[in-house]
C-alpha cells in the first residue's frame, strides 16, 4: 500500500502505476559544466532508494535519468576555457565521468536509461513541429516558443498566479515573444552552428529537452516524475505543459520532490563561493557517511547540512556497521517481511512516502533485539544493504590522536583483559569514552 506525496495535488496519494506491475520512472539530471556537489548528491541518493524500494516491493521499473550535454553555461566555459564555444562537448564529456564516479562510490545504481541531448536531437526536433502544427508554438525569426496561454492547465503544478508571472516576467532584448510568459523551445544560431533544423540553425531550449526524451525512452505517460524543488518552476511546470499539449494526455502521475539542501544554513551558490562538491568531501570522509547523513533525512523536508555533524554521523554509522558485521546476508523479498517484525515495521514506513529516515530510526530502536535474533539480523543487514544502498563495512577513524596519556590507558587496559580483569577493564573503558575515543575489542 505504497503512498507518495504528489506535489501537483499536493496531498499524500496512494500509488497505482499506469501498468500493473510496471513503473516508469524518470529524474532530472545535471548539466555536466562542473562537479557536482552535495546538493546533487542527495537528490540522486534520494531516487535511487525510491528506484531500489520499487524494485524491493516487485514492480519491474524503467529509470531514465538524462545528461543536459548542451547549455549556455557549457557552452560560456567553453569559450572562457578554450577560447572555442564548439568545445563544449569536450567539458560535459569530463564532467560526466566524474559525475558518474560520485555516484558510484554512493552506490547509486545506474538508470536504465541515462540518455545525453546531443545524441537525441532529431526527437527534440520532432516533439518541436509537433507542437506548432496543433497551434502550441510558433516561430519567429529562427527561434521557436512555447505559447504558454495555449495551455489551459498551465502553473498547477506550481501554483502560480498567471497574472503575476506575467508581471514579473522579463524580456532578453534579443527575443520576440507573443507573450512575456512564452518560452524557448529552439534558439537560433545565425552563424550556421549547432544543429540544422527546420527553422534555421540552432539548438534546443532546456526545457523541451525532457519532454522528448521521456516520450522517447519511457512513453508518452509516466508514473514518476522526480527532482529537486528548486526544478518545480519553470522546468517542470514547462515540461508538463509542453509533454500534455502534444500528447492529450496526463503527462506525469506523480511528481516527486526532494527538499533543498543548506550549506550551514545557507542557501549553496556559486556566485558567494560556498558549494561543497562531492569530490572534496570524499577526501575527507567516506562517502557512505554522506549516504546515511541523507537518508537520516526524509527526501522531502529541507536539509541543512554541517561538515560539523559529519564525525557524529561517521560515528552512528560505525556502531550500524559493527552491529551486523559478523551477520550473514539474509536473501529476502517483500513478501518475507511480514513474518519479521523490525522489518515489517521499516517496510511500513518506507511504503508511506519513503520514510527512511523512519526507518533507520526503528533499526537503532531495537538493535539489541536485533543482534539476539539471527533470522532478523539477516533480514535487516540485506534490507539496509540492498535498498538503502549502505555497504556496512566499518570505517577506520581518520585524524585520530594519541597522545602519551591515552596510550598510557590503552596499555593499562590491555593488561586488565590479559589478567581478565574484566572490572578493571570496564573501567579504563570508560574513561577513554569520556575523553572521546570509543574502543573496539579484538580477541586476546
Amino acid at each position: 500500500m505504497l503512498k507518495v506525496t504528489n506535489t501537483l495535488t499536493g496531498k499524500k496519494e496512494q500509488f497505482t502505476p499506469l501498468i500493473p506491475g510496471k513503473v516508469l520512472m524518470y529524474v532530472c539530471g545535471v548539466t555536466p559544466y562542473a562537479p557536482a556537489h552535495i546538493g546533487h548528491g542527495r537528490c540522486y541518493v534520494s531516487f535511487d532508494v525510491v528506484y531500489r524500494f520499487l524494485k524491493f516491493l516487485g514492480y519491474d521499473v524503467r529509470y531514465c535519468r538524462n545528461f543536459t550535454d548542451i547549455d549556455d553555461k557549457l557552452i560560456n566555459k567553453a569559450e572562457k576555457e578554450f577560447g572555442d564555444r564548439q568545445r563544449y562537448k569536450e567539458l560535459a564529456d569530463t564532467y560526466i565521468r566524474s559525475f558518474h564516479d560520485d555516484m558510484r562510490v554512493l552506490d547509486c545504481q545506474s538508470p536504465d536509461f541515462e540518455p545525453c541531448v546531443t545524441d537525441n536531437i532529431p526527437a527534440i526536433i520532432e516533439f518541436i513541429k509537433g507542437l506548432i502544427a496543433q497551434g502550441n508554438a510558433y516561430q519567429s525569426g529562427g527561434d521557436v516558443y512555447f505559447s504558454v496561454r495555449s495551455f489551459d492547465h498551465y502553473a498547477e503544478l506550481s501554483k502560480h498566479n498567471l497574472d503575476d508571472l506575467c508581471a514579473g516576467a522579463r524580456v532578453d532584448v534579443r527575443e520576440s515573444k507573443r507573450d512575456p510568459l512564452d518560452f524557448a523551445l529552439w534558439k537560433s544560431e545565425p552563424t550556421g552552428t549547432f544543429w540544422k533544423s527546420p527553422w534555421g540553425y540552432g539548438r534546443p531550449g532546456w526545457h523541451i529537452e525532457c519532454s522528448a526524451l521521456a516520450a522517447k525512452y519511457l512513453g508518452d505517460q509516466i508514473d514518476i516524475h522526480g527532482g529537486g524543488l528548486d526544478l518545480v518552476f519553470p522546468h517542470h511546470e514547462n515540461e508538463r505543459a509542453q509533454s500534455e499539449a502534444l500528447h492529450k494526455k496526463t503527462f506525469a502521475r506523480y511528481w516527486l520532490h526532494n527538499g533543498l539542501l543548506n550549506l550551514d544554513k545557507e542557501k549553496m551558490s556559486k556566485s558567494i563561493g560556498n558549494v561543497l562538491t562531492l569530490d572534496a568531501l570524499f577526501q575527507q570522509y567516506d562517502p557512505m557517511v554522506l549516504r546515511f547523513y541523507f537518508l537520516n533525512h526524509h527526501y522531502r523536508s529541507p536539509m541543512d547540512f554541517s561538515l560539523d555533524d559529519m564525525p557524529g554521523i561517521q560515528k552512528s554509522y560505525n556502531r550500524l556497521c559493527h552491529a551486523f558485521q559478523s551477520v550473514p546476508m539474509q536473501k529476502i523479498t517483500f513478501a518475507d517481511a511480514e513474518h519479521i517484525s523490525v522489518l515489517a515495521r521499516m517496510c511500513q514506513v518506507m511504503e508511506e512516502d519513503f520514510n527512511t529516515a523512519a526507518a533507520i530510526g526503528i533499526v537503532f530502536e531495537h538493535l539489541n533485539e536485533i543482534k539476539n535474533d539471527p533470522k532478523a539480523a539477516g533480514a535487516v543487514k540485506s534490507f539496509l544493504h540492498n535498498v538503502f544502498g549502505l555497504s556496512l563495512v566499518p570505517i577506520a577513524e581518520k585524524g585520530v590522536e594519541i597522545t602519551p596519556e591515552i596510550q598510557k590507558l590503552l596499555d593499562a587496559r590491555e593488561q586488565a583483559r590479559r589478567d581478565k580483569n574484566w572490572k578493571r577493564a570496564d573501567e579504563l573503558r570508560d574513561q577513554l569514552k569520556e575523553l572521546g575515543h570509543d574502543v573496539q575489542d579484538k580477541k586476546i
